[in-house]
């Protein structure tokens, strides 16, 4: 699944194209994804200029004077841009259309992605309204993520410590390669009880979550399986990886072998030296 670094390169790549830009056309193939496509969007779109492109977690904002568009990449999804009059492929279920020649296509072939209108202020839906904070502060997002706060949010809590970091409501954004890899960073196993967690450690964690992320969106995202950026290329960070896919593999800090267990039916991958 794209994570918070494959959402934020996809951002990036669509920016040029879509902030400024008109809408011609909505074209809807197949509607039925995890929601369903709103029937009404061309009507809503048509001659609407894009005013702005942000993100909240893992999904994307496409802002209008008139409301937000949500987009979510889900299992497989990716956004590309492509020339006008681009013959869709079997996946291909939505595209905007644009003034600018260009086109912005959906291709899903899981179809767990989302395309949705939003009238009011879009971090009131229902799918943005209770999400955590922010790892990164970057300009237009502000992060609200700190040593205190997350330190205070673990105390007396047992869960361990990897399904913690992933949980939207503490921390948005934090997927299990990124889980993974942020931890070994740090220095912490992911079975380590949350309340365990003592101040200093918090600090190291969080400044490794910030990096790790940052250097992956520098990166491109990693791909594993599906994801490719908006000119189809793929990510590159998982050549990067500690121990995110390495179980076996001699640690690249130590030598020990990577093992790999599971934690809420997700692979974790941890060096049972470097991580305490």
């Amino acid at each position: 699944m794209p994570e918070l670094p494959e959402v934020e390169t996809t951002r990036r790549g669509l920016m040029p194209y879509l902030e400024g830009a008109t809408v011609v056309g909505v074209v809807i193939r197949n509607p039925r994804l995890r929601w369903p496509i709103p029937d009404n969007l061309p009507a809503l779109l048509n001659g609407r200029v894009i005013d702005s492109l942000t993100r909240r977690a893992k999904y994307l904002l496409l802002n209008f004077d008139t409301g937000t568009l949500i987009l979510h990449l889900g299992m497989s999804g990716s956004l590309r841009v492509l020339p006008v009059g681009t013959p869709p492929e079997k996946h291909d279920h939505f595209d905007l259309i644009l003034d600018n020649g260009r086109l912005m296509r959906l291709r899903d072939p899981r179809r767990f992605g989302a395309v949705l209108w939003h009238s009011g202020d879009p971090h009131t839906h229902p799918l943005l309204a209770s999400l955590g904070p922010e790892p990164l502060d970057d300009g237009y997002t502000t992060s609200g993520f700190d040593a205190h706060t997350l330190h205070q949010a673990a105390q007396g809590r047992n869960v361990s410590i990897k399904q913690f970091i992933m949980d939207n409501h503490i921390v948005v954004g934090i997927g299990n390669i990124y889980a993974n890899e942020a931890l070994f960073r740090a220095g912490i196993r992911p079975q380590l009880k949350t309340g365990q967690l003592s101040l200093p450690r918090c600090a190291r964690l969080v400044a490794e979550i910030r990096a790790t992320l940052s250097e992956s969106i520098l990166a491109g995202g990693s791909t594993l399986r599906d994801f490719v950026n908006t000119s189809g290329k793929p990510g590159y960070f998982q050549h990067q990886h500690w121990v995110y896919g390495r179980a076996d593999e001699p640690c690249r800090r130590c030598g020990t072998a990577i093992k790999q267990i599971k934690q809420g039916q997700r692979s974790s991958f941890y060096c049972n030296h470097c991580q305490r």
